[in-house]
């Protein structure tokens, strides 16, 4: 920082200055409505299942692959860990590890086309996603499951704690969870290195495929969770998955411009979720539209890959490839990686939010 200059770190903070100033705004022109407890109470817990999606997609995200079954697979999992239950008589905590391990067998099975038979992660999981919305037709003849009457069952997201619902206390959890695996053990750092340049983590010994695979196993299991929570808070849905699908990867792309800018990272995904929850409701408040949610999902989404796309080559332009200001560059970490360049040419940053977009990894499981 140059002497006398302020840094006010909008490259890394705008997410807050922008939730700040939402707070301000709607809190002057409806302060009895949106600066209330309820309404903060309300908000975490309505998008908690939104942000576990974003985190679910966030790890494939890291390692350069998109998991667009994730929508599907929630949708399977609030009517799968229904129908054990009132169907099956199946216990509530069994009934949820079968809903688990389903969500992982689909990520091994997406894993499994994209390492092994080298499809693209695009295709795979939206083929993938069509059809696990035909297994759900076949298992619930499309007809809505009976929702499980149990308080143990609805007390599982319901029950408040220091007046928030469990299930923004699970999303706390698996944030951290989430951080601490990315950001401070190695296979986050080999996670990061695949996304950001996939090629020299190859040359380097890295064994991509593994990584491509781990992180879809993680996402489906992470997907599946979410899908019961949603089950429990708000009983069971044909059809509410698809609608989550862009509001999670607006939150993941979003949160890539925030804290370690043109990196996907935990918090910032986090951040991005609330940030465009709040401003969604604050118009509500004074408007009563309906349809102000997608607008913001899709104004978010597109706005947060243009800025990637426009800071890295702005970064091209200035003739070096500089690391992220949030951390080091999982390159920096990894012997053997730091050329800088995908397999087709583009630049790579140190984090993957451009190379999520601009390269699929062509991973192989060695």
């Amino acid at each position: 920082m140059s002497r006398g200059k302020i840094n006010f770190g909008f490259d890394r903070f705008s997410g807050l200055y922008v939730w700040a100033l939402f707070i301000i705004v709607f809190g002057a022109l409806r302060p009895d409505q949106f600066l209330s407890m309820d309404n903060v109470h309300l908000i975490a817990s309505q998008q908690a299942i939104a942000a576990m999606l974003g985190l679910a997609i966030l790890m494939p995200l890291a390692c350069g692959a998109f998991d667009l079954s994730i929508g599907a697979n929630v949708n399977l999992a609030a009517v799968l860990v229904t129908i054990l239950q009132v169907r099956d008589g199946v216990p509530m905590v069994p009934a949820i590890l079968i809903t688990v391990a389903v969500g992982a067998l689909i990520g091994i099975i997406n894993g499994f086309i994209i390492v092994k038979l080298h499809v693209s992660s695009f295709i795979a999981t939206l083929g993938m996603a069509s059809i696990i919305t035909a297994a759900q037709t076949i298992v619930t003849n499309n007809l809505e499951p009976t929702p499980v009457l149990s308080t143990t069952w609805t007390g599982l997201t319901q029950n408040t704690i220091f007046g928030f619902q469990a299930i923004f206390l699970y999303l706390l959890v698996l944030a951290v969870i989430l951080w601490w695996v990315l950001e401070h053990m190695p296979i986050g750092r080999y996670i990061y290195a695949v996304g950001s340049n996939t090629e020299a983590a190859r040359l380097s010994g890295l064994r991509v495929g593994k990584y491509t695979w781990i992180s879809l196993i993680v996402s489906g299991a992470i997907t599946s969770l979410a899908g019961v929570a949603y089950a429990s808070l708000s009983g069971p849905s044909l059809t509410f998955g698809q609608a989550l699908l862009l509001p999670a990867y607006a939150a993941a792309f979003l949160g890539s411009t925030q804290l370690k800018p043109g990196r996907f990272n935990v918090w910032g995904t986090v951040i991005a979720v609330y940030v465009l929850a709040t401003g969604v409701q604050g118009i509500q408040y004074i408007t009563s539209v309906q349809w102000l949610n997608d607008v913001f999902n899709g104004c978010a989404l597109i706005l947060a890959v243009s800025f990637a796309v426009w800071r890295q080559r702005a970064k091209v332009e200035r003739g070096t490839i500089e690391e992220d200001s949030g951390g080091d560059s999982p390159i920096s970490h990894a012997p053997g990686l730091g050329d800088g360049k995908h397999p087709d040419g583009a630049p790579s940053v140190g984090g993957t939010a451009v190379g999520a977009i601009r390269h699929e990894p062509s991973p192989d499981a060695g």
